[in-house]
């Protein structure tokens, strides 16, 4: 079962709402919470989670995986997605019975190979999520969607021009696959940003999450 770092609603009482951090390939849920805690203030009333993927990355401390990364092709990736779907979709579920929640009350912030697992699982729940923000990552088998898509949740693509993990052509291949899929997307172009989330990208994640937890 997966679990990870929460953060209570800085309002406190019970949350109205749910943000899952999703990190990436070699991270953890400590390094995702930080992330939330930047976003924190324009969510008062929200609770975090941000579990750590059950696989460890052999020989490095604290590192996670949602699947392991040999190739990066594509096959890989599919294959990844597909056998690491299962906890993360149940994590959700029994999140959203935890705080006695519904789906349209839980977003899924993902990073990387998290952004990945997020599009994954998020458009494949039967009933929507209230959104989905991918950072710098991709859409996994983009060739399946049209037969395994089940919903369709907001959702922003936010990515750095200057990444050198995930290439940046992959922000305009997932939201093509996306909007021919019926799915509203969103971008936001990080000029110079690397492998990461400048402040700009974290204000269009804010912004989102308020417009869509609303």
């Amino acid at each position: 079962m997966l679990d990870g770092p929460r953060l209570a609603p800085l309002a406190g009482g019970k949350a109205n709402a749910l943000v899952v951090l999703v990190h990436g390939y070699g991270s953890n849920g400590d390094d995702l919470i930080s992330l939330a805690q930047m976003i924190q203030p324009a969510l008062p009333t929200v609770a975090f989670v941000a579990p750590n993927a059950t696989s460890r990355i052999p020989n490095m401390a604290n590192a996670h995986q949602w699947w392991p990364i040999d190739t990066f092709s594509p096959a890989e990736r599919a294959a990844g997605a597909q056998m690491a779907a299962p906890a993360l979709d149940d994590f959700l579920t029994s999140e959203l019975d935890r705080h006695g929640l519904s789906e349209d009350r839980l977003l899924l912030v993902g990073f990387s190979q998290g952004t990945m697992m997020s599009l994954h699982v998020g458009l494949r729940r039967s009933a929507p999520i209230a959104g989905i923000i991918g950072i710098s990552g991709m859409l996994v088998a983009p060739e399946t969607l049209e037969a395994e898509i089940r919903s369709r949740p907001p959702v922003l693509l936010i990515h750095g021009t200057a990444d050198n993990v995930v290439p940046f052509r992959s922000l305009e291949l997932a939201s093509k696959a996306l909007t021919a899929a019926g799915v509203p997307v969103e971008t936001h172009v990080s000029p110079g940003v690397a492998h990461s989330v400048g402040q700009d990208g974290l204000s269009a994640a804010a912004a989102f999450a308020v417009r869509v937890l609303a």
